[in-house]
């Protein structure tokens, strides 16, 4: 397949320019979420950047034409702008933006830039939708409810300042990572006037129809008389987070008729443009850590359901119509690439394009849109490009780059080179996947100390996406090796559970392999190894150096370190139970305990930074509190990096996310020793 790239993207960096650098922060652009409008003729998408004098990340949208002429901004400001969706006839755009403060929902005339707010809700809309006649827009949106009150205490005194009042919980689910505490309330359907006014709610009952817990939108039905979402409406949804169903809302009566009956996940519905079948992702729920979604078409009534690719041992995701009924688009990952596909209702599949992505980061992710001609507009990402617009058709499905946001940035810094690597593991010869960056002006001839990056989920994958962290290490003097290692998804739902009830465990043994596949290049030095990684791959670098002393430094990043706690503390409580253990911890005691990194801590000799972000309810800083304290006790040189208001990732704030590069880079740095 050939990619066409414009031409300052593909143009070789100098020699004498200067690697990436944690700085880089807040120069890097990224050019997300594209939707291509109706006539496939321009693609509005999010072009991402950050404010430097305030710290903040920050994003506004642009509008390219399809041939890549034109480019241009829609909205302008230090705010961020999300969500973009063209209007049918393609003379608007929707989009939320929090401009005002809380993310309203707004409306922007393409031709002439007026805009109007569509709406003032208390808490901002989501998975916005378009009506067919483009008369109105559906949304999701939280409904606050008062939250439980036990006590009732007297009114303080006339000009007394008391301190906030107790907050009475009495949910599982109260937090959310990202979110922090939950409001207490239900997230509903809503249809509101494009032009404005008050929203109807639509949706009714003590139930979430998204929101935190399911990110599906809402789809209109042709004749604009009801509304189709996954939504999970049990009463014990907090229980059983991932069974939705979907069920149409009907806009005469709001009545609702659920339309799929299953135990496990049904989602992302797509009407066909006949209004007669509906597309959608899901699977028969087993508890397993890693279960591929299936596509399946149904008649409109939710009767017939059938499967489509059936032969595809990968997970379909976001369906969406090919224009004239004859099939369904979908992205899925297929060993480390995030790729577009093409499903017949006959049941063949061929894949349209590869390389989807963006956004920084090696993981996994993809977006795109359709358009009513056939074109088609998705995020790309590659080794050495951060994140554009790329365009095709169907009948021509090779994209063009249209978009080259970071063209000044690149052109003044070298990347590392990114290289490809198959291995076999010394657990048992499997075949595990990976890719070495080389720091710029790599010479053969040279040793280097090398880092092993590893991936969180653990049911996620690495690819061949541009990285950014990745590239400031190499940029540093570091060989970086990351792989998909047993348990990583895009590689079929055998090789992802081979760490189901398991995990951590045989993963030490692909990721150990891979570091001996990399000194045998003969360019590594032995004694200069580091291990890192970050959530999964926190919970795998204590694994590792808990089962071995080759490493001179680590740094494990929001870990979870005693499964036990972790289950009782984070945000997924249930989610943790039912499906990465067999059971309860007070019922599984021995279970639990094995597969602590506590059971490991007293083996460990290398030094070990510990950074977590304080909003972490993902990983809680309980776990790398518990970990720094049992090394300390055990006298190995550590230290613990606490991030103000970040959740898991530290990269809600630049200056947190070029300090988690520093902190890091610094800690091996501290500890290469002499190198030959």
């Amino acid at each position: 397949m050939t990619l066409l790239l414009p031409a300052t993207a593909a143009a070789a960096q100098s020699p004498s320019s200067p690697p990436l650098t944690e700085a880089d922060v807040f120069n890097i652009e990224y050019a997300t979420s594209p939707q291509i409008a109706p006539d496939g003729r321009r693609v509005a998408y999010v072009r991402h950047g950050t404010d430097i004098m305030a710290d903040r990340r920050i994003s506004n949208l642009w509008i390219v034409n399809a041939d890549g002429t034109n480019n241009h901004p829609v909205t302008t400001g230090k705010q961020s702008d999300d969500q973009p969706r063209w209007s049918p006839d393609g003379t608007r755009i929707a989009y939320v933006s929090d401009r005002d403060g809380t993310g309203q929902l707004y409306v922007v005339w393409v031709e002439t830039g007026y805009t109007v707010k569509v709406t003032n809700l208390a808490y901002p809309p989501n998975g916005i939708a378009w009506s067919p006649d483009g008369k109105q827009l559906a949304f999701t949106a939280l409904v606050a409810d008062k939250p439980p009150q036990i006590a009732t205490l007297p009114a303080p005194p006339e000009g007394a300042k008391w301190a906030a009042p107790a907050v009475v919980i009495d949910k599982l689910i109260y937090r959310y990572d990202g979110a922090g505490y939950l409001k207490t309330g239900f997230v509903h359907l809503f249809t509101v006037s494009a032009e404005g006014g008050v929203p109807r709610q639509v949706s009714s009952g003590a139930f979430q129809h998204g929101g935190v817990f399911d990110a599906s939108a809402p789809v209109w039905a042709p004749d604009g008389k009801s509304i189709v979402l996954s939504a999970n409406r049990r009463a014990d949804y907090e229980l059983e987070p991932l069974d939705t169903e979907i069920h149409e809302f009907s806009l005469g009566d709001a009545s609702v008729r659920q339309l799929t009956s299953r135990k496990g996940p049904d989602g992302s519905p797509a009407i066909s443009p006949d209004g007669r079948f509906i597309a959608y992702v899901g699977f028969d729920d087993r508890y397993q850590g890693y279960q591929i979604n299936r596509l399946y078409v149904m008649d409109r009534d939710g009767r017939n359901s059938r499967p489509l690719a059936v032969s595809l041992d990968r997970s379909p995701d976001q369906p969406s119509w090919a224009p004239d009924g004859s099939g369904i688009l979908f992205v899925y990952d297929d060993q480390g690439d995030s790729k577009l596909g093409l499903a017949t209702l006959d049941g063949k599949v061929r894949t349209l394009t590869g390389r989807l992505g963006g956004g920084g980061s090696a993981y996994g992710g993809a977006s795109y849109s359709v358009a009513r001609t056939g074109a088609f507009a998705i995020g790309y990402s590659s080794a050495g490009v951060p994140g554009e617009v790329a365009v095709g058709t169907m009948v021509n499905p090779t994209p063009r780059v249209v978009t080259d946001v970071n063209s000044d940035l690149l052109a003044a810094r070298r990347l590392g080179t990114v290289e490809e690597i198959w291995y076999p593991s010394s657990r048992d010869q499997r075949r595990i996947h990976g890719w070495i960056i080389k720091p710029p002006g790599f010479d053969p001839s040279r040793k280097y100390p090398l880092i092993l990056e590893i991936h969180g989920g653990p049911f996620a994958n690495y690819g061949p996406r541009f990285d950014f962290e990745k590239q400031v290490y190499a940029g540093k003097g570091y060989v970086v090796l990351y792989t998909n290692p047993r348990g990583s998804t895009s590689y079929g739902e055998e090789f992802g559970n081979l760490i189901h009830h398991a995990y951590p465990g045989d993963d030490f043994f692909d990721l150990n392999s891979g570091v001996d596949a990399v000194v045998a290049k003969g360019y590594i030095d032995p004694s200069q190894l580091f291990v890192t990684g970050g959530s999964g791959g926190g919970v795998l670098t204590s694994w590792v150096i808990g089962r071995t002393t080759r490493f001179r430094a680590a740094a494990t990043v929001y870990p979870v370190i005693n499964w036990t706690s972790w289950l009782l503390t984070s945000d997924v409580p249930s989610f943790g139970a039912k499906y990465w253990f067999p059971g309860l911890p007070w019922d599984n005691a021995e279970h639990y305990e094995k597969r602590s990194l506590l059971s490991v801590v007293k083996n460990v000799k290398t030094p070990t930074m510990v950074i977590t972000g304080e909003e972490d309810y993902r990983t809680p800083m309980s776990e790398s509190e518990q970990y720094y304290a049992a090394l300390k006790l055990l006298g190995v040189e550590s230290v613990l990096v606490r991030v103000p208001g970040e959740p898991h990732g530290i990269r809600r704030i630049p200056s947190h996310h070029m300090a988690k590069m520093a902190n890091i880079a610094g800690w091996f740095d501290r500890h290469r020793g002499s190198t030959p």
